[in-house]
């Protein structure tokens, strides 16, 4: 029994981060479906434990480290075998996590380039084929009767709103993100990543416009939230 409340624990604690930094998700929630309400934080927690491993800090070792038990993990996945307390949620859904494991190093490759602020469009060809597997993860999970729709958008946005130390957004980031926010954000693919892109894209709209990394007003979650679910 122990045991058992240890993983509710760290599933919780995994989860609970996630939350922390998207507080706007308690409304927007509302539009995506019940029943996939908790895989969809589950996935979405693991994609930013990715992200935050493989760009942030100063020292890329111990995140490369981290990424590659994380291919190790997935493989497992793909095998029935789960270590890590997202699994409990994720593992058994039908998803290519074989196929994850492998593309899972560009988020590694293209670290330097990123901290650097490189442009975004010369970042997407290396990062595509992971997009393409996310997607094809987010349409098992979720949108099963949809095409999957690959874009780099929301890796590139986590670094964007996440990976640096100011409070403020530097001019360079400002004008980083937008870029970035350049094109508006995809009518296509899951419900749950149409809602969260388009959170997304709020957020980056904050950075570019004002200097303002932070949740966007419950309001505007609301209303960004809803017309990205109804598309």
């Amino acid at each position: 029994m122990s045991d058992l409340s240890d993983i509710d624990t760290a599933l919780d604690e995994f989860l609970g981060k996630w939350r922390g930094r998207w507080p706007e998700w308690r409304i927007a929630q509302a539009f995506v479906p019940e029943s996939q309400r908790g895989s969809v934080e589950a996935w979405f927690a693991l994609l930013q434990e990715w992200t935050d491993a493989a760009w942030a800090g100063d020292d890329p070792t111990p995140g490369f480290a981290k990424l590659t038990w994380w291919q190790e993990e997935l493989l497992g996945w793909s095998k029935g075998v789960r270590r890590h307390p997202l699994g409990i949620v994720l593992q058994k859904q039908p998803a290519p996590w074989a196929a994850l494991a492998t593309a899972l190093p560009a988020l590694h490759a293209v670290r330097e380039p990123l901290r650097a602020w490189a442009a975004p469009r010369t970042l997407v060809a290396s990062l595509q084929p992971l997009a393409v597997v996310i997607a094809d993860c987010e349409r098992a999970l979720f949108a099963p009767e949809t095409a999957p729709v690959a874009d780099a958008f929301a890796l590139l946005a986590a670094h964007a709103l996440w990976h640096r130390d100011e409070v403020a957004a530097s001019a360079q980031v400002r004008a980083w993100a937008e870029q970035l926010v350049s094109t508006p954000p995809q009518r296509a693919g899951s419900c749950p990543r149409r809602v969260h892109d388009a959170l997304s894209h709020a957020r980056l709209r904050r950075v570019a416009r004002r200097g303002e990394v932070s949740a966007v007003s419950p309001m505007t979650a609301l209303w960004r939230s809803w017309r990205a679910a109804r598309d």
